[in-house]
């Protein structure tokens, strides 16, 4: 596993150094010249958004199935929960901080209260507060509660995708999937798709580390607990 780690960290920074490369190379936009080159981190980090919720709502829905039966399986699927859920809100985070950074050159504001913002900005404090609930929490219910808390702020991850169909906003319309004369320009392509595989093999990279952190926090308060049930009973001394 240390190898593959190592591996998995020399391929990420390669990609990571030939993303940001090509992303500065690529012929500038007509209309909105080099900051276009935002989207070209703005576009992969709502990708990876979208599957580190979508990993967190898998290892949730795992963890609740198999919590009484299965306990040691619920155990790693609550572990990838929580490093998913962490890479999600660091992602979303970027995605928040670079839409701002575009919106202040298109059009003259930093933040404005459209359905799509406001529904992002809602999903990351969502899942904020499910990190916050972990960490701030105890108990055996702490991880029941934190997997049913994911589960529902999962909902507001396909009403951000359907809020510029759904309502009039500023934003422009989804690239995937979207409408007639929706996706990526084909000078676009090699930039977004090469920080996609790069942001996604880092973010293989901190959830694999992650994971075997929480990994092992589970087995030293496992460990902690057999210790306390046979810990020998205090003698009382009479006089």
């Amino acid at each position: 596993m240390k190898l593959f780690r190592w591996i998995l960290a020399i391929v990420s920074l390669g990609l990571l150094g030939y993303g940001f490369h090509v992303a500065m190379t690529v012929p500038a936009d007509e209309a909105m010249f080099n900051v276009q080159r935002i989207f070209y981190y703005h576009i992969p980090a709502w990708i990876m958004t979208s599957l580190c919720f979508g990993a967190n709502l898998i290892g949730s829905v795992v963890y609740l199935a198999a919590r009484n039966k299965r306990p040691t399986l619920a155990l790693r699927a609550d572990a990838v929960a929580v490093s998913t859920a962490e890479m999600g809100v660091i992602f979303c985070l970027v995605g928040l901080v670079t839409g701002s950074l575009w919106a202040r050159y298109a059009w003259g504001i930093w933040w404005t209260w459209d359905e799509r913002l406001t529904s992002t900005l809602i999903l990351w404090l969502i899942y904020v507060s499910y990190l916050l609930l972990r960490n701030f929490s105890a108990g055996p219910q702490m991880r029941t509660i934190s997997a049913v808390l994911a589960i529902f702020g999962y909902i507001d991850v396909p009403i951000v995708y359907m809020s510029t169909r759904w309502w009039r906003t500023q934003h422009p319309a989804p690239v995937f999937f979207g409408s007639q004369g929706s996706g990526i320009a084909p000078s676009m392509m090699p930039a977004v798709t090469w920080n996609v595989y790069a942001w996604m093999a880092w973010a293989l990279l901190v959830v694999s580390i992650r994971y075997a952190v929480e990994r092992r926090q589970q087995q030293i308060d496992e460990a902690a607990a057999l210790q306390s049930l046979h810990a020998p009973a205090p003698i009382e001394v009479t006089s």
